[in-house]
């Protein structure tokens, strides 16, 4: 396993040291934990896509672009109200 030096500010890498000694790991392994959880923007697509492909076989449901587009932007208004909570 190769080493990477990563930049970041102080401020952001004391943050994850915290979180990552609250769960009883080092800051290396919760960052390796948390990458390999989190998707790429393609993983995140591909999933979308079998998502709805499901949805259509199991139900029909088959949303156009514009009514994506609308279900997203209703989407980022309720997590923009909870997050500013």
């Amino acid at each position: 396993m190769s080493d990477a030096n990563v930049r970041i500010p102080e401020e952001a890498k004391d943050r994850l040291a915290a979180i990552a000694a609250a769960e009883g790991l080092s800051l290396r392994a919760y960052l390796a934990r948390l990458a390999e959880t989190l998707l790429t923007p393609a993983e995140r697509a591909e999933r979308a896509e079998k998502a709805l492909a499901e949805l259509k076989s199991w139900n029909g449901y088959a949303p156009t672009a514009a009514e994506q587009r609308d279900l997203d932007g209703e989407l980022d208004r309720r997590l923009a109200r909870v997050a500013a909570r």
